[in-house]
């Protein structure tokens, strides 16, 4: 078996996808938070929606000194997944309504393969902050429910942008074992999984097996429909979850 190492590194993929990471909310955040989560406003893969009013929204939200307090800044977090979940229904009603006959039952697997990974990550990252102490892993957590959300209305968007435009489809990628960025980035992924699953308490590791399984079938139905580059910032996406979540787990 041929032995794959990263090129990236952790460094390299953070820089590279800047995924769920506090993107958009690194302006209102102190630098004490910074501190202590470890966590560095990066630079996305592309500037995608840099001045979307749900995003503008919530920097004010944070912002203001009458929601300071760790439930104001989760309050204002939480509006904004809402918004972006609201962004996310809206651009799949168009895409569906845009859609080639051929296309749709491939993107409704995708859909539905995304809605079941987000059902079964929020038990996951339960689990994981449950073993947490203090008000910044709660912005934390608050933040990893929102990034992923914000991720797929920004996907759809974007199909829906191509579709309008009449754009040809993405090149289907080649497989992952010939692609040389997949490889890195899988290799990283299951580095990362391993460690997160060491430090998992024994009961909770059957609710990571399951997030990642949810996760693969997402990537697999997803694949089809985007070119290499999407891959490899999916996958990126989930490196950046896992190795987040793996130096979470029993910090207090």
């Amino acid at each position: 078996m041929r032995v794959v190492k990263s090129l990236l590194g952790v460094d390299g993929w953070r820089r590279a996808f800047g995924a769920l990471v506090l993107t958009s909310t690194m302006s209102a955040i102190s630098a004490m938070s910074v501190a202590v989560l470890g966590i560095a406003p990066l630079q996305a893969h592309a500037e995608v929606a840099a001045a979307d009013p749900i995003d503008a929204s919530m920097r004010s939200c944070l912002a203001r000194s009458d929601m300071s307090s760790t439930a104001g800044q989760v309050q204002c977090m939480d509006n904004a997944r809402i918004g972006w979940k609201a962004a996310l229904d809206g651009a799949w009603q168009q895409l569906q309504a845009k859609l080639p006959q051929a296309q749709r039952k491939p993107w409704e697997k995708s859909q539905a393969s995304w809605q079941a990974s987000r059902d079964v990550e929020k038990p996951l990252l339960a689990a994981v902050f449950a073993t947490t102490r203090g008000t910044m892993y709660v912005l934390a957590e608050a933040d990893m429910q929102l990034q992923p959300v914000r991720d797929r209305a920004l996907a759809l968007r974007s199909a829906v942008a191509r579709i309008s435009a009449g754009g040809d489809p993405p090149r289907r990628p080649r497989a992952c074992t010939a692609d040389a960025q997949c490889e890195h980035a899988m290799f990283d992924l299951n580095r990362y999984y391993r460690r997160l699953q060491s430090k998992m308490p024994v009961r909770s590791r059957p609710t990571l097996a399951r997030a990642q399984k949810a996760w693969i079938a997402y990537l697999d139905a997803t694949t089809p429909l985007i070119d290499e580059r999407g891959r490899t910032d999916i996958i990126g996406a989930r490196v950046a979850t896992l190795k987040r979540l793996s130096e979470t787990v029993g910090n207090d």
